[in-house]
Order: structure tokens, then C-alpha cells, then sequence
């Protein structure tokens, strides 16, 4: 098992390359049969080198990437991220299960933003 140092530097690395798209970079945290799901769609990608050459030939480049949190324990770790596609935003979690140093398994969960609904406006206050 990584320690939690080394961890949470291999993920910096990861999502400062998936921000500068560097595919290459991005790509090194996963072990050759890693396995990751996208349980919105359904879809499953078996292997980095299909993942890369999914995420390769996505028709619309990030003109955005924030990182809002990181936190894990042991081999299970979550990244919470903003990626914005031609201005939009969308919300992203991305569960990342380490065996040996590198990501064997990852989920990711995608997200539009929504409206407050103003039933609740007494309760909330608006984030920034």
C-alpha cells in the first residue's frame, strides 16, 4: 500500500495532466488493466489503453478544470472536480481504488447543475 503522501501527489499529477491534456501524463496513474465505470451510461472500459484513447477522442476539449477536494484512506480515494465543456459546467466524482501504487479501479459520476428550487430557499444560502 502507498502512503498517503505519495497518493496524494500520483492524483495532483494526474489531474494537473487531465487539466493541461496531457494524455500521456493523465494516463500513468492506471495500472495496464484497470478497469473504469461510468454507472450514468452504463458503460464500462476495460485496459488504460482504451480509456486513454476514449478520453483522447472526446469531441470537446475542457476549456476548464478545478479540483474541489480530495480525500481517501488507504487504497480508496475521491476526488470531487468541475470540468467545464463549452462553458458548462459539469460536476464530477471520481472514485479511485489503488492496488499496488497505481488506480486498478475507478468510477466516475457526472453531473449537470440545476436550480435551486425556492421551496427550500429558507433552509440554504447560495454558494459562490
Amino acid at each position: 500500500m502507498m502512503d498517503v503522501h505519495n497518493i496524494q501527489m500520483a492524483l495532483e499529477r494526474h489531474w494537473a495532466a487531465s487539466a493541461a491534456d496531457d494524455q500521456t501524463a493523465e494516463h500513468e496513474i492506471y495500472h495496464d488493466d484497470a478497469v473504469c465505470e461510468y454507472p450514468q451510461s452504463g458503460e464500462v472500459i476495460h485496459g488504460r489503453r482504451n480509456l486513454q484513447l476514449l478520453r483522447s477522442h472526446h469531441p470537446g476539449k475542457p476549456s476548464g478544470f478545478i479540483v474541489r477536494r480530495m480525500a481517501g484512506e488507504g487504497d480508496l480515494w475521491v476526488t470531487e472536480y468541475v470540468i467545464t465543456y463549452e462553458d458548462k459546467p459539469v460536476y464530477t466524482v471520481s472514485i479511485m481504488q489503488f492496488r499496488d501504487g497505481k488506480v486498478s479501479h475507478e468510477t466516475q459520476y457526472f453531473a449537470d447543475p440545476f436550480a435551486a428550487p425556492a421551496w427550500r430557499a429558507q433552509w440554504v444560502e447560495t454558494a459562490a
